[in-house]
């Protein structure tokens, strides 16, 4: 059956909620092209994207996205661009979406996502096309443009939980020699054990949510938790996703107190951790980070998940954790112009990339 996409403005939140759901009950998607994260985003962030709604010859969805529209700036000025899944300016883009692409009917990706290029290919009113958080194997990359470039790219490392099991429990026995030994100095200091696990009840949402800001305070340069519009979408996502059971909010103590909190996303046997925060650490061997997802590993393996997911990020603790990986790209995706050739002419003789 052919398809057909075209563009049009956002209908009101409630028919699009249940057009998307209805997508969404017959999709393979990832957590992020699903409504509890698409409504959380357009709620606390009030964007204002078009859709892109690909159908049958019926008029039936097989496939939905959003598109967000902006001047963005570059080095000769600003270029129109059409982002997916994104407003294309960096506090409504704050919470970071991955495994970004079309929400499709299942066994319809292909020949949706060659209706939607289509229909983006007949717009006149871009420069350039943002990908952000795709699959390297993505076919929104074939678009048919003048320049591709890769913004960056990033590990998403995982624990497999399948081979957590096979060693009958021992995450430890699975990693460096180095990670072990920082993990059990860590559990000393614990009573050689690890903390234990408090799952949020709605109830709850609020007073841990704050608390994962208080400790959050101060940690990092640009904190997204000084966000009060970033904190709205974390707690939307989270009232809405323990409802459905599709978000974990983990709080976990030991005797003597609380060492941090993780939000977590669950989604086809994946367990994704999106938000953290942590104690202070006891002491020098103390590691509390550590130890919180060691026991979020355990308890998802105990739970038959396929993979405990710690999300896009370069970080040293993620690649200590993991025992696998994935890997997610950002792309600018550029159609001819005098002055963006220009501009890639200048680029190359200061040597200066694309993102600065």
């Amino acid at each position: 059956m052919a398809l057909r996409a075209h563009f049009s403005r956002l209908p009101d939140r409630t028919t699009l909620e249940a057009r998307w759901r209805t997508l969404e009950a017959r999709s393979d998607a990832s957590f992020f092209l699903g409504w509890t994260w698409i409504g959380a985003w357009l709620e606390a962030y009030g964007a204002q994207p078009e859709l892109l709604a690909v159908t049958d010859e019926e008029g039936q969805d097989a496939a939905l996205a959003l598109v967000g529209h902006a001047m963005t700036p570059r080095l000769l000025g600003k270029a129109a661009t059409l982002c997916l899944h994104q407003a294309g300016d960096a506090d409504r883009d704050r919470p970071f979406i991955e495994y970004n692409g079309l929400l499709a009917l299942t066994g319809q990706e292909q020949p949706a996502v060659q209706a939607a290029l289509a229909a983006i290919g007949e717009r006149r009113d871009w420069r350039l096309v943002h990908l952000a958080g795709v699959r390297p194997d993505s076919p929104l990359l074939d678009l048919p443009v003048h320049r591709r470039t890769k913004l960056d790219d990033s590990p998403v490392y995982q624990v497999d939980l399948d081979a957590v099991r096979a060693a009958q429990g021992n995450y430890l026995s699975l990693l460096s020699s180095n990670s072990r030994s920082q993990i059990r100095r860590a559990m000393k200091e614990h009573g050689d054990a690890l903390p234990h696990i408090a799952k949020a009840r709605p109830a709850d949402i609020e007073a841990w949510l704050e608390e994962m800001r208080t400790l959050n305070q101060g940690r990092h340069a640009d904190n997204a938790w000084d966000s009060a519009t970033f904190r709205h979408f974390v707690a939307t996502i989270a009232r809405h996703g323990l409802e459905q059971g599709h978000v974990e909010l983990l709080r976990f103590t030991d005797d003597r107190g609380p060492l941090g909190l993780l939000l977590n996303f669950l989604h086809r046997g994946v367990a994704m951790n999106y938000q953290s925060a942590f104690a202070a650490p006891r002491s020098a061997r103390d590691k509390p980070g550590l130890l919180c997802h060691a026991a979020a590993v355990a308890d998802y393996a105990a739970r038959t998940f396929r993979l405990y997911s710690l999300l896009a990020g370069k970080d040293r603790y993620k690649q200590s954790l993991a025992t696998c990986e994935d890997r997610l790209e950002w792309w600018a995706l550029e159609r001819f112009s005098p002055r963006l050739e220009a501009e890639a002419l200048l680029r190359r003789v200061l040597r200066r990339p694309i993102s600065a």
